[in-house]
């Protein structure tokens, strides 16, 4: 819509604004000959708030509590296992115990320096 305003001419929004000037007051004068004020229709009453009633709440959750009992029975409820880590053997053990020692021994040396 402002697009469509930026592109009008002065002369074109004056036209308009009188133009919609004329239609409150027939509007208006309209309210006074039938003796009641009429709203135009762009203003509509508000809409109430729909309030749910308690037991339609209660309905509305124990359906929605009994959905989801049923879709989490149907799962095991125990945690999938963890993969089991195979053993090393006892060269890997001794030949990565032997770097670890030679790491440590570097940062050693390092941090006494």
């Amino acid at each position: 819509m402002s697009t469509l305003l930026s592109s009008l001419s002065v002369q074109q929004l004056r036209k308009a604004v009188t133009l919609k000037e004329k239609i409150q007051s027939l509007e208006k004068e309209l309210g006074r000959l039938l003796g009641s004020p009429t709203t135009p229709a762009a203003q509509a009453a508000p809409r109430k708030k729909f309030k749910m009633s308690k037991a339609a709440r209660a309905r509305i959750s124990a359906g929605a509590k009994a959905r989801w009992a049923k879709l989490k029975g149907s799962k095991s409820s125990a945690k999938p296992a963890r993969k089991a880590r195979g053993k090393m053997s006892a060269a890997a053990k001794a030949k990565l115990s032997a770097k670890m020692k030679m790491i440590w021994a570097g940062r050693k040396a390092k941090k006494s320096k």
